[in-house]
């Protein structure tokens, strides 16, 4: 049976999810085991549909999904009445039982109903109540580590309800056990990477981070180059769900593992072939990287030096794409999103020449022994260009959760790129 889901994933990178998708639904084993078409993109994700097999597709190979959504129901509203009756009419017993917990997520845009969590406490009893004329039982809640996840999105008029198919969140691969202070989620730094051309299929140049942190940006590149599924290595919520059938689970979860050991086996050489590096001026933040390179499951070493960004040096003698994250604090901080008001404290005028002292040396570096190379930079200061006194050729606004950043590119050309002053 033919269902509709949808896919929610970080602001900014709904075409890219939407690309992504396309590029799933055509795979040889998808294709033949969970067909599925892909549908509109809208603010915060892309609609899909296809049978349950389409969602465990999704959650297998997607990288920068946030979860996968089965759309229940959907229905106009008035008041909070309207909500319960929608919930209250599901067959939710078709999907779980009373002795599960669950949690009830709701989000809204121009909703006029004057309080959200009173919504979801009517969205919450309509699942109980449905549940108990049913079987005489209700579920119970557990907003910690619940078993179900129920999902309601309001608009002006319109409230439909999902199924979470997910469970932890997509960005949640498995391997990441070891992260720096503010960690850049997976499924961000996958929609970066396929925003600045690192896709499958275009992985041969080098790859460079000079600001490598805990090696997020390195793990999602080398995992792109070598094929593999990101989710192979961790379960789903749609695994425990009643009445599903889980043979083409089994087949697509099969062919993903086959694939990693296939890497695994080919490890010398794999290694030897990947051009990818990485560099921090922290020797923790490279022993993060080099960890969570191993638990990722990726072959060899990771390349990997103790380095100020001020003086790197090309790792591979062929140009490349070099791509970053600035971290956020005393090198380079979160700035030029606004003027602090008049109760705020002023920027620290210290800590602004040492932010621009550090861009300007960082530039003249790029400058001098990147020509050729592409650089991208995805930072929260949105003056970075000028602090760099680089021309990007493209900026695209992204959100790191609440945080307006911009994913800057700039074409290096020793000597040039200058900024007009």
């Amino acid at each position: 049976m033919t269902q509709a889901f949808f896919a929610p994933c970080p602001r900014g990178l709904e075409s890219a999810l939407a690309d992504e998708l396309r590029e799933i639904a055509v795979r040889p084993d998808v294709d033949a085991l969970a067909p599925f078409d892909v549908h509109r993109e809208v603010p915060g994700g892309v609609s899909f549909s296809g049978d349950m097999a389409a969602a465990y597709a999704v959650n297998l190979h997607s990288r920068i999904a946030s979860r996968v959504l089965l759309r229940v129901a959907a229905r106009g509203y008035r008041h909070e009445d309207d909500i319960y009756e929608l919930a209250r009419a599901q067959r939710w017993d078709q999907w779980f039982g009373p002795d599960e917990t669950i949690k009830i997520e709701l989000t809204a845009h121009r909703s006029p109903l004057r309080s959200l969590n009173f919504t979801a406490l009517r969205v919450k009893d309509g699942v109980c109540d449905a549940m108990r004329e049913r079987l005489g039982a209700r579920p119970s809640v557990d907003t910690a580590s619940p078993d179900v996840r129920i999902y309601a999105h309001l608009t002006e008029h319109d409230c439909t309800l999902y199924l979470d198919t997910t469970g932890e969140p997509l960005f949640k691969r498995g391997w990441r056990m070891e992260k720096g202070e503010a960690p850049l989620k997976e499924n961000l730094a996958a929609g970066i990477l396929r925003l600045a051309g690192w896709t499958p299929g275009k992985t041969a140049r080098p790859f460079y981070d000079p600001m490598c942190g805990s090696g997020t940006f390195l793990v999602e590149a080398a995992q792109v180059a070598l094929g593999l599924a990101p989710g192979a290595a961790r379960s789903f919520a749609f695994e425990w769900l009643k009445g599903i059938n889980l043979k083409p689970w089994k087949a697509l979860k099969s062919e993903a593992q086959a694939a990693s050991q296939r890497a695994a086996a080919a490890a010398t050489s794999a290694a030897a072939d990947l051009a990818i590096a990485g560099s921090d001026i922290s020797t923790d933040m490279l022993a993060m990287a080099s960890a969570n390179w191993r638990r990722a499951g990726l072959p060899g070493e990771l390349r990997a030096k103790q380095v100020d960004a001020r003086h790197v040096q090309p790792p591979f003698a062929q140009p490349g794409l070099l791509l970053l994250n600035p971290p956020y604090g005393e090198r380079i901080a979160v700035r030029g999103q606004r003027r602090p008001a008049f109760d705020e404290a002023p920027v620290d005028s210290a800590e602004e020449d040492a932010a621009n002292q550090f861009a300007s040396a960082f530039a003249t570096t790029l400058k001098q022994h990147f020509a050729g190379w592409e650089a991208w930079i995805f930072t929260g200061d949105l003056s970075l260009p000028r602090r760099l006194r680089l021309k990007e050729s493209r900026r695209v606004p992204l959100y790191n959760g609440n945080i307006e950043c911009r994913l800057f590119r700039f074409e290096m050309v020793r000597g040039g790129n200058r900024a007009q002053p």
